[in-house]
């Protein structure tokens, strides 16, 4: 694996693996919906892909009175699967969008990043536990990587190349 593999989260799969076809990859893919998942893998007809898998979710940051604060975060993976080369293409897409002031005044800052990088979101609240000590509880959790490892895996143990793309299209 070359510098430039490691910089687009590119992975082959193991030695001698024959490729299982691309209808078979497809539907593995789309196997790994489930009810309760916080993502959904789609078809991606109108994205110029075939596949996409989307995760999106809102976390209350803070809540006063007359002001509410809040994060969102949209994570997309767009998915070409290239059947001449065994591979698929995967695009990583993630939104970060901080809403600030009332409904009548509403402030938005957008955060945007393309390629493989791995957004961790925690919520902690503190409190008195069973014994009456303070405590730290996770309330709140969100890791981008619980959506593309499941993906990479089932292409790579299906026989293809999982490869990130950064520039250019799929």
């Amino acid at each position: 694996m070359g510098l430039f593999d490691r910089l687009t989260g590119t992975r082959h799969p193991p030695e001698g693996l024959s490729p299982v076809p691309r209808e078979e990859l497809r539907a593995a893919l789309l196997g790994l919906n489930q009810a309760d998942a916080p993502y959904v893998i789609r078809y991606g007809g109108g994205e110029q892909c075939d596949l996409v898998a989307e995760w999106r979710l809102t976390a209350p940051a803070w809540q006063g009175i007359f002001v509410r604060s809040e994060i969102s975060h949209a994570v997309r993976i767009r998915m070409r699967l290239s059947h001449k080369e065994h591979e698929v293409r995967a695009l990583e897409e993630q939104w970060e969008v901080e809403r600030i002031g009332t409904p009548a005044r509403l402030q938005m800052s957008k955060e945007y990043s393309r390629g493989p990088n791995r957004v961790v979101s925690r919520k902690w609240t503190v409190g008195r536990g069973e014994s009456g000590r303070l405590e730290a509880r996770e309330t709140f959790g969100f890791d981008s990587s619980e959506l593309r490892d499941p993906l990479r895996d089932t292409v790579l143990k299906s026989g293809w190349t999982w490869r990130g793309v950064v520039f250019g299209k799929l």
